[in-house]
Formats: C-alpha cells, structure tokens, sequence
C-alpha cells in the first residue's frame, strides 16, 4: 500500500437542529497518519475538531476494498456520533 494513500473520500454532512445548520466534515489524514478528522462547524467557526485513529484498521489482513469498506462505516458511525451530541446539546 503507497505511504499516504487517502482512502476515505471526503465528507462533508449539513446536520440542521432546532433550526440551527451545522457542517460536519470528515477528511481522511492518509495512510501515513492512519487517521481521519472530523470538525463540526456553525456559522463559520468550528465548534469541535477530533483526531480519529485507524491504524488498526491498516494491520489487519482486511484486503483494501475491504479496509475502505470498515474506514467508510467507521467515518459514518462517527458522524452519527457527532449528531447525536448536537441533538443532546454536547456540542453547539
């Protein structure tokens, strides 16, 4: 596998809450890195970043259809993660 191949394309999710729009955004840091972030921004500030790991992900023997498959489920659960916290009032 190259050093820093991205492979979770970028995601960007509009999440609106009591009338309040949020973007959440996830980009894919590489191989190299074997981590992902994910920022939620409002009104053009960013309110929350987090540095995801998955290099666990990469020393499994998961064949690379496969790693992305599980990088892409771990990146939705994630954002699911993130709205659930703006839905309870964590974040915003």
């Amino acid at each position: 596998m190259e050093k820093n191949r991205i492979l979770l394309p970028g995601i960007n999710r509009v999440y609106e809450h009591d009338g309040t729009r949020y973007l959440i955004e996830c980009e894919d840091r590489g191989t190299a890195e074997g981590a992902f972030e994910v920022r939620v921004i409002r009104t053009g500030s960013q309110l929350w970043a987090r540095r995801i790991e998955y290099g666990d992900l990469l020393e499994s023997d998961a064949s690379e259809a496969e790693l992305e498959r599980d990088l892409a489920a771990r990146a939705e659960k994630t954002i699911h993660t993130v709205q659930a916290a703006i839905a309870k009032g964590k974040l915003g």
